[in-house]
């Protein structure tokens, strides 16, 4: 099973990109991973919240695959401790999804386009953290559950 990545916007920030390359190495150990940043146009900023969303929406269905079983990391999505999330992810294996894909969206979250194709929601906490930074905690996780495997 291949799993895939896709984050709005790019990581700024030395230290989150630091990480994020620690287990994106580790990962590679595990399984077949691709982590996708999607460049944030600049126009987007000067839209309102709505059209941001379907704007975002554009970019991520130009990155998505037909094959891609799509997973949302969003604060009102179903929560896991480690070791659920870690047979969330055999669970998948078993069932031959062919690519798992997470997708981290923008300040606003995601268009209604997004949720209609998505299979579900993930929250990762219940508090909110910058998208960066949920960036290195998704990809810790997701090394954990690996190793818990």
């Amino acid at each position: 099973m291949k799993i895939k990545l896709i984050a709005l916007g790019q990581t700024e920030k030395g230290y989150l990109t630091e990480g994020c390359q620690i287990f994106l190495n580790r990962l590679k150990h595990y399984c077949n991973f691709t982590f996708i940043e999607i460049a944030e146009p600049k126009h987007l900023a000067k839209l309102n919240a709505e059209q941001r969303k379907a704007e975002e929406a554009k970019l991520f269905f130009n990155k998505i695959e037909n094959n891609d079983t799509i997973f949302l990391l969003d604060e009102f999505g179903k929560s896991y401790t480690s070791e659920k999330f870690a047979q969330f992810i055999e669970k998948n294996q078993i069932a031959n999804t062919q690519q798992l894909c997470f997708l981290i969206g923008g300040p606003f979250g995601f268009y209604q386009s997004l949720h209609q194709k998505a299979k579900g929601k993930i929250a990762l906490s219940l508090m909110t953290f910058s998208h960066q930074m949920i960036r290195l905690f998704f990809l810790e996780q997701l090394y954990r559950a690996h190793t818990i495997l």
